[in-house]
Formats: C-alpha cells, structure tokens, sequence
C-alpha cells in the first residue's frame, strides 16, 4: 500500500499556516530596523534583549530571518516557536507544554 507524501485529512500536516515565533537578541535595536522585518514586531525585554515576534510562513523563511539576525551583528539569544496551534513535539506536545502530563503505571 502506498501512502502520499501530502496530509489530505485535517492534521497539522495539510494545513499551510504561518507558525509564529519569537526570536530574541542580545541588546536593543532601534525602530528603523522595524522594516528590515517587515510583518515582525519589534519590541524590548526589560533584561535588555530585542524581541522579533511574528507570522514566519515555512523552515525556508525562518532561515532567512536568522540569516539576517546575523548579519547584523547580535548574538541570538533564542528562537521559539510559539504559536499556539498544534505541538510539534514527537510525543504530540510541544517541548514547552508542561501541562496536562498523563503519568501511566
């Protein structure tokens, strides 16, 4: 029997949604690199980080905006996938899901 490489059903897989992420950098930047991530907002952390937090469509363009996180210079703190759709973990939870953790004898 031969199974498709595409999800046709209603699991994660078919769909093509943006996942959001939240990339964190050392040190602040300023408003104008705003459109340098176009369709990111930009914001500060108290600890002194910049917080870059957004839609990202594929791994394709999630590398590419951490090709530019490192062309400018700032060391990366983070990257964390934070959208709140379905987990991405290999036990079907995401690796920051504490909760509701079944414990079986």
């Amino acid at each position: 029997m031969r199974h498709s490489m595409h999800a046709t059903d209603g699991s994660p897989e078919a769909r093509h949604e943006p996942r959001v992420y939240e990339i964190r950098l050392e040190g602040q930047l300023d408003a104008r690199w705003t459109e340098r991530f176009e369709g990111l907002q930009l914001s500060h952390a108290s600890d002194g980080t910049t917080i870059l937090r957004g839609p990202v469509v594929d791994q394709a363009a999630l590398y590419g905006l951490l090709r530019q996180v490192r062309d400018l210079g700032l060391p990366l703190v983070s990257v964390m996938d934070v959208d709140a759709g379905p987990a991405n973990g290999p036990d079907g939870k995401s690796a920051t899901d504490n909760t509701n953790k079944e414990t079986h004898a």
